[in-house]
């Protein structure tokens, strides 16, 4: 089993980048899904997790249509970078559903702050979110949307490690 993923990465590393790319999208728009039908307001760290996938689906595109070996280790050296960022962040939202603080405050509403701020002051704001972080309003098998995410990006990265191990060679 473990000789047939590996012979995979040897041969098909745009196909994996490939695969990286779809998945982030998936889960973006599964995320999408979550807030517009189900109607979940993301958080800080909720938003911050969706830019990662988001670069981390361009650079796995990118890198994907490449052939060139350069690109390939560059290409998964960023996105190991990038998935042990999306982890971080995840961790700690996980670490604080599960410990929460006495005070918290995470953000505003979307339409009150176009409202009533200026544009120049707006647009940084909505990217900050506006749901609570500590808040966990959707499970799957127990997880919550943080420690899926947590979940996700430690699988990208380990498989990116095994790429960027089997392209070095």
């Amino acid at each position: 089993m473990l000789q047939g993923v590996t012979a995979w990465l040897d041969n098909a590393p745009r196909r994996v980048f490939a695969l990286l790319s779809a998945v982030c999208v998936g889960l973006l728009a599964f995320g999408l899904y979550l807030q517009h039908g189900v109607g979940l307001e993301p958080c800080p760290m909720c938003i911050v997790q969706r830019y990662t996938l988001v670069f981390i689906a361009i650079v796995s595109g990118l890198s994907g249509v490449s052939d060139k070996k350069i690109l390939h280790v560059g290409g998964a050296a960023l996105l190991l970078l990038a998935a042990g960022f999306g982890a971080f962040v995840a961790a700690r939202q996980s670490w604080l559903q599960w410990y929460p603080p006495e005070v918290v405050s995470c953000g505003r509403d979307f339409y009150g702050m176009i409202e009533t701020f200026p544009l120049q002051r707006a647009i940084p704001m909505i990217f900050k979110g506006g749901g609570d972080c500590t808040q966990v309003d959707w499970t799957l098998l127990g997880g919550s949307i943080a420690n899926w995410s947590f979940l996700c990006f430690v699988l990208i990265g380990l498989l990116t490690l095994a790429l960027l191990g089997r392209r070095r060679g």
